[in-house]
């Protein structure tokens, strides 16, 4: 063999022993039913397997397989099975899981900037709030992660948050001395005090157990997690108040993602991509039939002047005391 043909030799195999060593973290093989040196990505999360972002989850898991030809896939692991959201987070920080799903809202724990998606009535509507997140803003903000081993690959639609208790809420007043759910968040217990209620953070796979026991008089969120977690067993009111809009983010370890070959990122970027384009539209299928799920559940719907929620918790805006939350908001108002 001629001395050029033995480089080019000894260069394939050198790049393909490179590619295969960006897989080594995270190679199960047989182990997981697939060929043998296949990357296999895990992705634990929280939701059940009904919910429209573990649909999209699977939607990028069949376009990962296409796009590497069957080189990469993910398994997912829906229910919180490997742990609770703080404990996934943990593990993308050491690097023992590759992917996982978080709240923005929960990610303000991390980065501080982030607080900017708990504030009420920042979004007009449905084009503006896109139109940042898949803007300078909104990416921008993915990559702030990176500092904390927490890579963000896209945002998934979670809706409007709102209100829903044992009683009607269709007044600010009604919150009263309400036990409110609130997630591990600042700035969304800020809002509950501000309201007048009374914030009660507390895990979501726990909270069913915690209104149905009474530890809490209610909580928010948006009308499939209401649903699909059958909260209207228990609560039976449910106030269209829209406070806030915060996304859901598909977040991969660092410690995952700069070990992989550039290719394998590339094709896990498109796969995460598309499978957010797939979930914007399956949520608003999901959302449209959560509502008439709900009524049928014998739950009463209100639709509430918003306008008078939002001037309660007006002064949050205005008292923002984060220089890079202040200029956020400040750019949000801007993008058109």
């Amino acid at each position: 063999m001629n001395k050029p043909v033995s480089l080019l030799v000894g260069g394939t195999l050198i790049g393909a022993l490179l590619f295969l060593a960006g897989f080594s973290l995270f190679l199960r093989g047989q182990k997981s039913g697939g060929p043998q040196g296949q990357l296999v990505l895990k992705l634990g999360h929280g939701l059940d397997t009904g919910h429209p972002v573990h649909k999209a989850m699977e939607f990028m898991k069949q376009r990962l397989e296409e796009l590497s030809g069957g080189r990469a896939t993910i398994d997912i692991y829906p229910g919180a099975v490997l742990g609770s959201e703080t404990e996934s987070i943990e593990q993308l920080q050491n690097g023992s899981l590759a992917m996982t799903k978080i709240s923005a809202a929960a990610m303000e724990n991390f980065i501080p900037a982030m607080a900017i998606f708990g504030l009420p009535y920042i979004f007009r509507d449905d084009a503006h709030y896109w139109n940042v997140l898949d803007g300078k803003i909104g990416q921008g903000l993915l990559r702030q992660g990176e500092s904390k081993f927490l890579r963000g690959l896209c945002y998934y639609d979670a809706g409007s948050r709102s209100f829903y208790a044992r009683k009607p809420i269709r007044t600010p007043d009604d919150l009263k001395g309400l036990k409110i759910r609130v997630m591990s968040s600042k700035t969304a217990i800020d809002m509950i005090v501000t309201l007048g209620g009374a914030p009660t953070p507390i895990a979501w796979g726990e909270l069913y157990s915690a209104l149905a026991q009474g530890t809490v008089d209610g909580a928010e969120n948006n009308l499939p997690s209401f649903t699909s977690n059958k909260h209207y067993e228990v609560c039976k009111h449910f106030s269209l108040d829209r406070h806030t809009r915060i996304p859901d983010m598909l977040l991969i370890s660092s410690k995952v993602w700069n070990r992989l070959d550039p290719q394998v990122q590339a094709w896990i970027q498109q796969a995460a991509d598309e499978s957010s384009q797939f979930q914007r539209e399956l949520w608003q299928k999901e959302t449209a039939a959560a509502l008439e799920k709900a009524k049928e559940e014998g739950v009463t719907v209100y639709e509430v002047d918003t306008a008078a929620f939002a001037a309660k918790v007006a002064p949050m805006l205005a008292n923002v005391e984060n220089p890079e939350v202040r200029h956020l908001l400040k750019q949000i108002s801007e993008v058109k």
